[in-house]
């Protein structure tokens, strides 16, 4: 919790330079240190719905784009990483509307993990982590699928995950998150 509490006061720090002087080369250089603080996750997010290096570092630069023409009317109702990450699956989810579903999926050997267990550790790591991604696409619904993710591989509060899907209640968001999981375990066992 206290990498959540540092980071939300690194954000607004620096978004309090982009305020001040908006159009200055600090507001500028405020702005690229806090867009590069997030670059890694907007990746992961996009990599996760398109499945394809290549569109996820096209989709990501995207998002980088609107973030920053956008980031004038962000007013901090929310935090700025639940803004972030709202602008992310609103851009992934209309590039998912673009591609095909037919498409054959690549995979990018270079973004394997390397291993220093061994390859047959890692070969079955990796069968176990494509076992419960696939379990996830087809036993959960897409917002519970969204939620799951937001939790586990981005570790964000159930109130950011609240403020990204939208939803009405932390409570909402919690109950989201204990029914993808029990779905999630009927479906591995």
């Amino acid at each position: 919790m206290r990498d959540a509490d540092d980071r939300r006061l690194r954000d607004e720090a620096l978004l309090r330079r982009i305020r001040r002087r908006p159009q200055s080369r600090d507001a500028r250089e405020a702005m690229a240190e806090l867009l590069l603080q997030y670059r890694g996750s907007i990746y992961q997010w996009c990599y996760r719905y398109v499945r394809h290096h290549d569109r996820a570092v096209d989709l990501a630069q995207e998002v980088i784009l609107e973030t920053c023409q956008a980031l004038p009317g962000f007013h901090g109702r929310a935090s700025f990483s639940s803004w972030l990450f709202a602008i992310t699956r609103n851009r992934c989810v209309s590039a998912l509307r673009r591609i095909s579903r037919t498409e054959p999926v690549d995979v990018d050997l270079d973004l394997l993990p390397d291993s220093h267990d061994g390859p047959d550790l890692e070969l079955e790591r990796q069968e176990e982590r494509e076992r419960v991604l696939k379990a996830m696409r087809t036993a959960l619904a897409p917002h519970e699928q969204e939620a799951l993710c937001l939790r586990v591989f981005d570790n964000l509060p159930v109130e950011a995950i609240t403020e990204v899907l939208g939803l009405e209640t932390v409570s909402g968001a919690r109950s989201v998150l204990q029914n993808a999981r029990r779905k999630l375990r009927a479906a591995l066992a």
